[in-house]
């Protein structure tokens, strides 16, 4: 029998100055959701329903942005997206524009085993998520207090550019700005256009490997705050943020645009496959050589039962356990 293991992430590029409350809440939703995933594969559950039901829990915990927690759009609104892949025949299922669904992983799943596609978008996704009976609720129930102020951030410092790599700190902002820009002239780190004291970590994400040695990977978000409606990003992308396979599972989370562009959860399985790189070695070759000046994190997990994780932003909420034992929830390096 193969070993199995796990890795969760709850978004890339947090801020060095996160109260220690909030980083304490982070950790503790991440340890309970890493025990929901180790419990299952201990109970010898199969690797796509582990990645299920861990990414479903974080969508239900506001902490993250997926689900209930989601970002906001220009318009107010949320607008999610999810995926997930199973590594046995590399099949998938993805859904994007989702506004009612209470869990939009769970969507993707149906996608993927009831449907004859793999992908469903807006209007279709939404009906076809009624059609399989999954619990859906008012687009209300998804947006917070604390996202309407983001958004409002978020608009004030014109944040979703065309490159959102542009430095905000010539820009006219707005007195409540200001404790943010100064800690972007200070550090010089832009996420999506935000300073990072503003900006959001954008994913939740999860890879498995059960003890019958097959990997799958799930990814849900809200997006960025403040995007255009309709955007979509890297999440619900087969081989951009989520993709698994004999090799390796791999779930995404950063700029989704430059994510989008290097396939970079794919590229991790190439540089594998065709480089024969092990899993750690693959993850900081992509992270290092394929994100074009983005900044991006990933988790991964091996066929064989090793974990591995690279981001090149400040932080990465994350969490991995493995069967010998070893468990670990962690923010930065």
């Amino acid at each position: 029998m193969a070993r199995w293991a796990i890795a969760i992430h709850g978004g890339a590029g947090v801020d060095p100055n996160l109260p220690e409350h909030r980083q304490e809440e982070a950790k503790r939703v991440l340890a309970r959701c890493l025990q929901v995933g180790v419990d299952l594969l201990r109970a010898g559950a199969t690797a796509l329903d582990v990645v299920e039901a861990v990414v479903r829990e974080l969508e239900t915990d506001p902490c993250f942005n997926s689900g209930r927690g989601s970002a906001l759009t220009r318009a107010g609104t949320v607008e999610m997206e999810a995926s997930i892949m199973d590594g046995r025949g590399r099949r998938c299922g993805a859904v994007s524009g989702v506004s009612t669904v209470k869990n939009p992983v769970s969507l993707a799943r149906r996608v993927m085993d009831k449907s004859p596609h793999s992908y469903l978008a807006f209007d279709g996704a939404e009906h076809f998520a009624r059609e399989q009976g999954l619990e859906v609720v008012d687009n209300s129930y998804f947006i917070t207090e604390e996202n309407i102020g983001m958004l409002k951030l978020a608009k004030e410092a014109n944040s979703i550019l065309f490159d959102y790599r542009i430095p905000l700190a010539g820009a006219d902002t707005c007195s409540a700005l200001a404790a943010a820009t100064e800690n972007l002239n200070s550090n010089g780190m832009v996420m999506n256009g935000l300073p990072i004291s503003i900006y959001a970590p954008e994913t939740v994400g999860c890879a498995v490997v059960d003890s019958d040695g097959f990997t799958a990977a799930a990814t849900s978000t809200g997006g960025l705050m403040n995007k255009m409606t309709g955007r979509i990003g890297d999440s619900p992308l087969i081989g951009a943020g989520t993709y698994a396979c004999g090799h390796c599972a791999v779930s995404c989370t950063g700029e989704g645009e430059a994510i989008i562009r290097s396939t970079l959860a794919r590229d991790v399985a190439a540089v594998m496959e065709y480089k024969g790189l092990p899993l750690q070695e693959a993850v900081d070759f992509c992270v290092k050589e394929r994100l074009d000046e983005g900044f991006a994190g990933l988790i991964a997990v091996s066929g064989t039962g090793e974990v591995a994780y690279g981001f090149n932003c400040t932080g990465m909420f994350r969490g991995c356990a493995t069967e010998d034992g070893f468990m670990e929830v962690g923010i930065w390096e």
